[in-house]
């Protein structure tokens, strides 16, 4: 059973999307917040695996709270998926730097809703959609530090800088493990191992380092 938290300061917005998350078999919604304080106090007492949290609220926003949460060792497993009305949102991407593991806009369809809880649910990060990545790339351009990739990515052995670019690309452990013509499970170590090195809270992370850190040119979808 995945357990949510649903964050938004608007009550019909909460009680549409509870609805169609109690349709799916594996899903309890656990709790709900108005604004980001209360999202950050509903999960330390409900332990949530997954949160749903809108961008914008009054008070402490869901950017604030995505980097709140992400901070504190004692939430590491929570997995928030930031809420939004626009796709090309620089919050968004301040919320992904911070940890967040992914975003959804709020047109989603009820079953790209579902399949995004659970992608995040079990560590993957929500970058396969095309969107996403030209977000990161969009704002990553400016950062981008010249032709060589970053130094603080030279603690990566060759195959970790393959790999990354993979994830930074939406590549899923599977889809990484045929390219480079490994084991699923050698490719999830590499990834693993790379998180550990460059301290990524989790694969979003990974994808933004590898565009900040010149390993991507942000000017192209795939790397």
């Amino acid at each position: 059973m995945i357990r949510i938290l649903l964050a938004d300061d608007q009550r019909l917005v909460r009680a549409g999307i509870r609805s169609i998350l109690e349709d799916e078999s594996d899903f309890e919604v656990v709790a709900e917040a108005a604004d980001g304080r209360a999202a950050v106090s509903a999960c330390h007492q409900h332990h949530p695996d997954v949160v749903l949290m809108d961008i914008r609220m009054p008070g402490t926003d869901g950017l604030q709270a995505a980097r709140t949460i992400a901070a504190d060792a004692g939430l590491a497993s929570v997995k928030v998926i930031i809420l939004t009305t626009f796709d090309l949102d620089e919050h968004v991407y301040a919320a992904l730097r911070a940890g967040a593991a992914g975003f959804l806009v709020k047109d989603t369809e009820p079953d790209e809703l579902a399949h995004a809880v659970r992608v995040a649910h079990r560590g993957d990060a929500l970058i396969s959609p095309s969107v996403t990545r030209r977000l990161i790339a969009e704002f990553a351009k400016s950062r981008a530090g010249g032709a060589r990739p970053d130094a603080r990515l030279d603690v990566l052995t060759h195959r970790e800088h393959q790999v990354m670019r993979l994830v930074a690309a939406g590549c899923t452990n599977h889809e990484i493990a045929s390219s480079l013509v490994l084991s699923p499970l050698t490719a999830k170590t590499h990834v693993s191992r790379i998180m550990s090195k460059l301290g990524a809270r989790d694969r979003s992370q990974v994808v933004v380092m590898a565009y900040e850190y010149g390993l991507v040119d942000p000017g192209r979808l795939d790397p």
